[in-house]
């Protein structure tokens, strides 16, 4: 009989390289006590980064990896990393270094400690290490959140997250779908929980994403969650048959 998994790392990762084998190395040390597995989606990087983690395969048997031969975004990337894990559990983490593994325990910890059918534990990152123009564009975007859509997670840009699979596979799926996760949980009825995380600074390469394409996009992919949220009827047959 296998031994069942207690929860799915997912990092979505596009031209990483130097970022990869630490990583690795950081979420091994802080989830040694558990049943785990580690799931890199590369996402049509044109760096070392597919060779850096052929060589960490070789290294590391909880780690496993689907390589995406043209880039799909980062959505497409946590997507298809949650309908490959082999937990109900998923955590998520940016593959940039910037999410600290060691938080993952105390928010698996939060997410293991709720009894709501569905949960989504969101980290809020203190101090963070990123340059004025990305906090400004980060901004504008929490507070449009908070209006349009009524998202109160302070934080919901953060990649390091932890959360139910169904919930997952219940959202609509759309590009940039990871940045509204939060709002899109809170439809389901999911149980939103936030906890405080460490930021760090990028050691490594440079983001895949520009302030002033990240608002942009952003605005427009507020507006689409709108109509879309309108449009999507919540299945209330269960409550009116099963009594």
């Amino acid at each position: 009989m296998k031994q069942s998994t207690d929860i799915s790392v997912v990092v979505p990762v596009k031209n990483e390289a130097g970022n990869i084998e630490s990583l690795i190395q950081e979420i091994d040390d802080a989830l040694q006590k558990l049943n785990y597995e580690i799931i890199y989606v590369n996402d049509g990087s044109k760096d070392k980064t597919a060779d850096e983690l052929k060589l960490s395969l070789i290294k590391n048997k909880r780690l496993r990896v689907i390589n995406h031969k043209e880039s799909q975004g980062q959505s497409a990337a946590l997507r298809s990393g949650v309908i490959a894990s082999k937990s109900p559990i998923i955590a998520t983490l940016d593959g940039d270094g910037q999410n600290d593994p060691s938080d993952l325990l105390g928010m698996i910890k939060l997410f293991n400690n709720n009894t709501n059918h569905l949960v989504f534990v969101g980290g809020v990152r203190v101090n963070r290490k990123d340059g004025k123009h990305r906090l400004w564009a980060s901004s504008v975007a929490k507070y449009s959140r908070l209006f349009l859509l009524k998202d109160t997670h302070p934080d919901s840009g953060c990649g390091i997250k932890v959360f139910h699979k169904e919930l997952f596979l219940k959202l609509p799926y759309f590009d940039h779908m990871h940045r509204f996760l939060s709002a899109l949980a809170h439809r389901e009825e999911a149980k939103i929980l936030e906890y405080d995380v460490k930021h760090r600074e990028r050691q490594i390469g440079t983001s895949n994403y520009t302030n002033f394409g990240r608002l942009i996009v952003g605005i427009s992919d507020i507006l689409g969650v709108i109509w879309l949220r309108k449009r999507m009827p919540k299945n209330k047959f269960s409550k009116e048959i099963f009594r």
